[in-house]
C-alpha cells in the first residue's frame, strides 16, 4: 500500500549576500509551499554559519531546517523548486519515517 503522508526534514543553505529581507521572503516562500501540501511542524533558522568547504567561492551560508508532513509526491516538487531557485546554494530532503 502506498504511503499517504510522511514526515520530512529539509535543510537548505541560502546565499547570505541576498540580505535579511530576501532571506526572510525565501524562508516564507518554502514554508508556504509546504503548508499548501501538508503541515509544517517547525522552521528553525540556524542563521549564518561557516561552510565546511567553499561553495561558489563563498565561505558562509544561511542555514534553515524545516520539518513538515506532506504527501509522498511533494518532496520531489520541493526539491525541484529548491534546485532552480536563485540564492539556494545546497539543499537536502530526508524522510524521517522508518522504511
Amino acid at each position: 500500500m502506498a504511503k499517504v503522508n510522511g514526515n520530512y526534514e529539509v535543510v537548505y543553505i541560502l546565499d547570505p549576500a541576498m540580505g535579511e529581507e530576501a532571506i526572510a521572503a525565501m524562508v516564507a516562500k518554502f514554508k508556504t509551499m509546504a503548508e499548501a501540501r501538508g503541515t509544517v511542524a517547525e522552521v528553525d533558522e540556524w542563521g549564518k554559519r561557516r561552510l565546511a568547504y567553499p561553495i561558489n567561492d563563498l565561505n558562509e551560508g544561511y542555514y534553515v531546517l524545516m520539518t513538515f508532513t506532506a504527501d509522498a509526491a511533494f518532496p520531489a516538487e520541493l526539491d525541484r523548486v529548491l534546485r532552480i531557485t536563485d540564492g539556494v546554494m545546497r539543499s537536502m530532503i530526508v524522510c524521517k519515517d522508518e522504511q
